[in-house]
């Protein structure tokens, strides 16, 4: 667990993130970037319904970073889920191809 972004910031805005296809991630796997857990948005019915339906990670120098989706993870792991469903930016790939993330 940490409390900030360990890379820099990709500039990926929610239209970059919608262009990202969603693939299986293990929890196991993931790191958050996030220290803190809003309670009543664990809790909410509707707490996707604003946003997008699958959690953002980040692949950077090998690890899973969590960005946007710790309430989705915490829930898939109360309820005894193994993976959840996220858009993964892959910014090794990126690097190794030489190229930015928005190109």
């Amino acid at each position: 667990m940490g409390d900030a972004r360990p890379y820099d910031d990709h500039g990926f805005s929610v239209a970059d993130w919608a262009k990202v296809s969603p693939r299986q991630v293990r929890l196991t796997d993931l790191t958050t970037i996030k220290r803190t857990l809003d309670l009543d948005a664990l809790l909410a019915d509707d707490s996707t319904f604003y946003g997008d339906l699958f959690a953002h990670v980040v692949r950077w120098r090998g690890e899973f970073y969590l960005e946007d989706g710790l309430h989705r993870a915490v829930r898939a792991a109360l309820q005894q889920r193994l993976v959840i469903h996220a858009r993964v930016l892959d910014l090794d790939a990126l690097q190794k191809m030489g190229g930015s993330v928005h190109e």
